[in-house]
C-alpha cells in the first residue's frame, strides 16, 4: 500500500514557498507553518509610515529562471512585476558599463570594451579575462579567494576596485578575501555566458511578499493545502510512520517535512535529533554577513540620474530609486551589502553619512521628510572558499532541509534558495 503523501513545510520564505507551490503543481496538498505574521522571510515587504518597503533591496537576474518560473505559475506577469534593464554597472561619475543589445557572450566583449573609467589596457585585461574563463567553463581546478583569482590572471587594484569587486559583493554578499571565486563563477557562468537576456537585472515593482510568497499562498490553497501564520514549529519528532510536528495549532504527524527556516532556527529545530548531529555541526559552522539598507523618503521632485546605480569608495555602495522602478517618487535606498566600517555606527549617524553623500554625489539638498534603517546582521551566509553545506537530504529520510545556505552552487541569493526548496519536493514527489 503506497502511503498517502502529506508534506508539511516549516518556514513561509522563498525556500519554503518555492517547495510548497512546486509540490502543489504536482497535485500535492501541503501545509506550511510561518512563524511570522507574513510570508517572505528574509525577502519580504515591510509597510513604514504607509509607505510599503522590503526589509532589503534585492534585484533578480534574467538567469534566475526557477524564480522566475514559479512567480509566473502563481500568476505574476514579469514584465509587469518587474523593471527590466541590461547588463549595467555604473559607478556614479567614475565608471560605466553597458551591455549593448547584441547575443551573448559578444554583449558582455563589447560592454568591456567600451567602458567608461577604465585605460584601454584594462579593459584588454577584462575581456582576456572573461574569455579564459568562458574557455575553463568557468571551473578552477581548486577554489580559492575572489581576490587570489583575479590576482593570478592580471586584474590590477582599479580594474577590481571598479568592476569586480562590486559584483562580488553584489552577487555573494561577501568581500573578496573572503569570498568563493568558484561560486562568483557559477554565477557569471549562468548570467553572462548563455543568453544576453540571462544578464538582464530585473528589478522588483512590488514588495517582496507580494511578489512571490503571497501569490504562492493562494496558489497553494487553491491546490488543497494550508498556510498558517504567526504559527511556527515548535519541535519535530521522527516516527516510523512519519514525521511529527509540534506547532501552536497541536501536534501533527506528516508523511514529509521541510525545514525551510533560518539557518539558527532550523539548528535550533534539529539539535534535539541524534542523527542530524552532522547537518546541526555545518548549519553552526556557517559564518554570517550583513545586509543595511537605508531608506530616504525625498521630496517627489529628487530622482537618480538612473533606477539603479553605484558610488565609488563611499558607504554606500547601491542605490535605487524607488520613484524609477515601483512608482514611489523621492524614495530613495541605499544599500550597503557584507562587513565594513558602517557597523560600527549607529543609525541614526549611518543615516546622516548618507544623506552627506546623496547632497556631495547629486546635489539633493532637500531635507529628507523621513528616513529609515534595516539592519539584517545575519543576512546571508559568509560564502568561502569550499565551504561545506548541509544537504537538502538529512539523515532522517523523510525530513528535508531547504533554504539559501544548503548544498547548491549558488551563493545566497533568491535563486539558491528557490532551488533548493524545488529540489526538496522533487526529492518528495518523486
Amino acid at each position: 500500500m503506497v502511503q498517502k503523501l502529506n508534506p508539511a513545510i516549516i518556514g513561509g520564505g522563498y525556500a519554503g514557498m518555492a517547495a510548497a507551490t512546486e509540490l502543489a503543481s504536482h497535485g500535492i496538498p501541503v501545509t506550511m507553518y510561518e512563524s511570522a505574521k507574513q510570508l517572505g522571510g528574509r525577502a519580504r515587504g515591510v509597510l513604514l509610515n504607509d509607505t510599503q518597503l522590503d526589509n532589503g533591496q534585492h534585484l533578480l537576474l534574467g538567469c534566475y529562471r526557477e524564480t522566475l518560473r514559479l512567480i509566473e505559475l502563481v500568476g505574476g506577469n514579469i514584465e509587469q512585476d518587474f523593471l527590466r534593464l541590461p547588463l549595467q554597472l555604473n559607478l556614479h561619475q567614475q565608471f560605466s558599463l553597458k551591455a549593448p543589445h547584441l547575443p551573448a557572450p559578444l554583449h558582455l566583449l563589447i560592454a568591456l570594451l567600451t567602458t567608461q573609467g577604465l585605460t584601454w589596457g584594462e579593459r584588454m585585461k577584462a575581456a582576456r579575462f572573461m574569455l579564459k574563463l568562458r574557455g575553463m567553463k568557468f571551473r578552477i581546478e581548486h577554489d580559492i579567494n575572489v581576490a587570489a583569482l583575479l590576482a593570478q590572471y592580471q586584474q590590477d587594484a582599479n580594474l577590481s576596485l571598479k568592476l569586480w569587486e562590486p559584483l562580488c559583493i553584489a552577487a555573494l554578499n561577501t568581500p573578496i578575501h573572503k569570498a568563493s571565486a568558484q561560486v562568483l563563477l557559477n554565477v557569471l557562468r549562468d548570467a553572462l555566458n548563455r543568453t544576453r537576456a540571462d544578464s538582464d537585472m530585473l528589478l522588483p515593482r512590488l514588495d517582496f511578499t507580494a511578489l512571490f510568497p503571497q501569490r504562492a499562498a493562494a496558489y497553494i490553497e487553491q491546490h488543497g493545502g494550508k498556510v498558517f501564520t504567526s504559527c511556527g514549529a515548535e519541535a519535530i519528532v521522527a516516527k516510523n510512520d512519519g514525521i511529527e510536528l509540534v506547532t501552536a495549532n497541536g501536534a501533527h504527524t506528516f508523511s514529509h517535512v521541510i525545514c525551510a527556516t533560518s539557518p539558527a532556527a532550523a539548528a535550533k529545530l534539529l539539535r534535539p535529533i541524534a542523527a542530524l548531529a552532522n547537518s546541526v555541526a555545518l548549519i553552526d559552522s556557517l559564518q554570517h554577513q550583513p545586509i543595511y539598507t537605508v531608506y530616504l523618503q525625498y521630496p517627489p521632485s529628487v530622482r537618480l540620474p538612473y533606477p539603479m546605480l553605484g558610488l565609488h569608495q563611499r558607504l554606500s555602495q547601491w542605490l535605487f530609486d524607488k520613484g524609477q522602478i515601483a512608482t514611489q517618487p523621492g524614495l530613495l535606498a541605499a544599500v550597503i551589502s557584507a562587513e565594513g566600517i558602517h557597523q560600527e555606527l549607529g543609525q541614526e549617524e549611518l543615516a546622516r553619512k548618507v544623506m552627506v553623500e546623496l547632497r556631495e554625489e547629486f546635489g539633493i539638498t532637500e531635507a529628507a521628510q523621513w528616513h529609515k534603517v534595516i539592519a539584517e546582521k545575519r543576512a546571508t551566509f559568509c560564502c568561502s572558499p569550499n565551504l561545506q553545506r548541509p544537504s537538502q537530504q538529512t539523515a532522517v529520510p523523510r525530513l528535508l532541509l531547504a533554504g539559501d545556505y544548503t548544498a547548491g552552487e549558488y551563493p545566497a541569493t533568491l535563486e539558491g534558495a528557490v532551488i533548493s526548496g524545488v529540489k526538496c519536493a522533487e526529492l518528495i514527489a518523486h
